[in-house]
C-alpha cells in the first residue's frame, strides 16, 4: 500500500522500512503537498523555497498514473534477489549538496536500483560504475553506492534525474518527461549561483535538459548540438558535456568504458577548476 504524504511504500510481507535499515531519512512529512497533476507539478516545483524542501515534493508526487503503477506495482512484486527487502516505490529525489558546481543528470531511477533503495544510481550496476568514476574523479568520498545509509558523500556534486520514477522497460514517455521538467527546472534554478558543469548520461536526458535549462532563463545555443559521448557545449559560465549512459548494454557491449568515464569527468573536474 503506498501512503502519500511523507511516508515509505510498505510492500509485500517486509513491511515498513525501519531507521538504519538501508534507507534514506525520508524528506517529506505529512505536511508535505503532494502533486497530482502536471500544473501541479508545475505549482510545486516553483515554490519550493530551497532543495529540501524540492526533494520532499518530489518524493511524494504522483502526476504520472502509469509510472505509479508501475513503481509500486515493483515495490510490492520485488525481484527474487531482494524479496525479503522493503522497497522504497517512491519518486526519488536528486542525491548531493544543495550548492554543488557540477550536476548530473541521468535518465530515470533503475526499477531494483533507486525505486529499491530510495537514493538515485545506489543498488544497481549502472549506480556501480558510475560511483566508482566518481570515486576516482574526487568527487564521490566511496567507490561504491549500495544503500543509503552506507557512508557515500557527493563532493561538489548532485546527481538529478530527467525522470524522479522508474518507468517500465527504462523508457518514460514524452509526456512523462514534459511533466516532470519543472522538478529539473526548480533544482537549476536553486543551483545556478555556484553551477559550472553539468555532466548529461545518454541521449533521453541530453533531450530533457535543453528545455529545462531555458525554462530555467539559461541562454540556449541557435542551434542544438547532437548528443554524442563528449559533446560538449558552452553557454555563459556553463559547460555542458556528454556522456554515454553507463547502463549495463554500454558497459557490457563495450560501449562504454571505465577509460571514457574517467574522461568525461577528468574534463569536469579541469572546468570546475578553471571556473574559480
Amino acid at each position: 500500500m503506498a501512503r502519500e504524504r511523507g511516508r515509505r511504500v510498505s510492500a509485500g510481507r517486509a513491511g515498513p522500512a525501519s531507521p538504519g535499515a538501508g534507507w534514506p531519512a525520508d524528506p517529506a512529512t505529512a505536511s508535505t503537498p503532494v502533486a497530482r497533476t502536471a500544473p501541479e507539478v508545475h505549482q510545486l516545483a516553483v515554490a519550493a523555497a530551497d532543495c529540501a524542501e524540492l526533494d520532499a515534493r518530489v518524493s511524494v508526487c504522483r502526476a504520472c498514473p502509469r509510472l505509479v503503477a508501475w513503481r509500486e506495482e515493483t515495490a510490492a512484486v520485488r525481484r527474487a534477489a531482494f524479496a525479503d527487502q522493503p522497497y522504497w516505490g517512491r519518486p526519488v529525489p536528486s542525491f548531493g549538496p544543495p550548492d554543488a558546481r557540477l550536476l548530473i543528470v541521468g535518465l530515470a531511477p533503475a526499477a531494483h536500483g533507486g525505486n529499491r533503495t530510495g537514493r538515485i544510481f545506489t543498488g544497481d550496476r549502472s549506480g556501480d560504475w558510475l560511483f566508482a568514476a566518481l570515486n576516482r574523479a574526487g568527487l564521490a568520498r566511496l567507490p561504491t553506492s549500495v544503500a543509503a545509509d552506507d557512508g557515500q558523500h557527493l563532493i561538489d556534486t548532485r546527481l538529478v534525474a530527467a525522470v524522479r520514477c522508474a518507468p517500465p522497460a527504462n523508457r518514460p514517455t514524452p509526456q512523462e518527461r514534459d511533466t516532470c521538467r519543472p522538478w529539473l527546472v526548480r533544482d537549476l534554478h536553486l543551483l545556478r549561483p555556484g553551477l559550472r558543469v553539468i555532466v548529461v548520461l545518454g541521449g533521453f536526458a541530453w533531450t530533457a535538459l535543453w528545455p529545462a535549462l531555458g525554462a530555467a532563463g539559461y541562454p540556449l545555443p541557435p542551434r542544438r548540438t547532437p548528443f554524442g559521448h563528449g559533446a560538449t557545449v558552452d553557454l555563459a559560465g556553463l559547460s555542458i558535456i556528454g556522456c554515454y549512459h553507463p547502463s549495463q548494454q554500454n558497459t557490457f557491449t563495450g560501449r562504454l568504458t571505465a577509460p571514457m568515464l574517467d574522461q568525461v569527468f577528468a574534463e569536469a573536474v579541469e572546468r570546475l577548476r578553471e571556473s574559480h
